[in-house]
């Protein structure tokens, strides 16, 4: 794992860190302008990971994309691991791919790409942290195994960071009372290109806290907050923020942070009775070995 000292030189806020990643980002116009100097994902899951970690703690960021959110840790001093397929359209095209490589030896990441092999690069109990933002909804199978295998690379009392778009938040309430759709855009979805990248499942404050309890962790935040500002009109964004603030339950992105608890064991199965009893609740299932 790549130290920060190899790197550059850590900077003392997170809008200084914001800032250098903007400037050094090989993608103009994936980072909003309007977030480099307000609050905004940048800003929020930094103050949150400076709230439970200091200065040179180690983070996995999985599911890491172009390496935007881990580069701003990075430069506040974090020492950065990160890992993506990069299998979606655009990091496919021209040399996308290899901009985010250089973009992320630049900042000193540690940047790992899923190869042939399903086993993660990295070893057990490495990291105080892992993080997965805006990756769980993509998921077309259950995030059980995956995620019991990254609670593994985290240390005892280690930390997991998550955040998903809200499933029920104000947006997508309102366009189902005017008759539209909550999913992603049936334009999108049938013209995709290859096999669906999209949202597949999206997240309500109950399923954070089953997740959290079927994972053994013991959670030290779950809430809304605002990620996606720009989708609000301007004129009405400040009434959007106020009304939000009121019922945080309606904002566009759940936070969840959970602790690994000191007696974490991997559990990736239940017994049939279990399973028959959780899945015949709703659907009649009955599962025989």
């Amino acid at each position: 794992m790549k130290n920060q000292s190899e790197g550059m030189e850590p900077v003392k806020t997170i809008y200084e860190a914001i800032e250098r990643t903007f400037n050094m980002f090989p993608f103009e116009g994936y980072i909003r302008p309007e977030y480099v100097k307000s609050q905004g994902p940048y800003s929020n899951i930094g103050n949150i990971v400076l709230k439970y970690l200091p200065s040179g703690s180690s983070i996995l960021d999985f599911g890491c994309g172009p390496c935007d959110k881990t580069a701003v840790l990075q430069h506040l001093g974090f020492n950065c691991s990160a890992y993506d397929d990069f299998r979606d359209d655009w990091h496919v095209i021209d040399d996308n791919k290899e901009k985010i490589v250089s973009f992320a030896n630049d900042c000193g990441i540690d940047l790992k790409m899923a190869g042939e092999s399903e086993i993660l690069p990295f070893a057990e109990q490495s990291f105080d942290m892992v993080m997965l933002h805006d990756v769980l909804e993509h998921l077309h199978d259950s995030p059980r195994d995956l995620l019991d295998d990254l609670l593994g690379l985290v240390k005892p009392d280690g930390l997991i960071f998550v955040t998903v778009p809200n499933a029920v938040n104000i947006r997508k309430r309102v366009s189902v009372l005017l008759g539209k759709t909550n999913l992603p855009s049936f334009e999108s979805y049938y013209w995709y290109p290859g096999p669906w990248r999209g949202h597949v499942r999206e997240y309500v404050k109950s399923d954070l806290s089953l997740l959290a309890e079927y994972l053994n962790c013991e959670i030290l935040e779950l809430h809304g907050c605002d990620h996606m500002l720009h989708k609000v009109p301007s004129l009405a964004r400040n009434l959007y923020v106020q009304v939000t603030n009121i019922r945080k339950g309606v904002k566009d992105t759940w936070v969840l942070v959970a602790r690994k608890k000191a007696n974490w064991t991997s559990h990736k199965s239940i017994s049939s009775t279990e399973l028959n009893s959780i899945l015949g609740k709703s659907t009649g299932y009955q599962y025989d070995h």
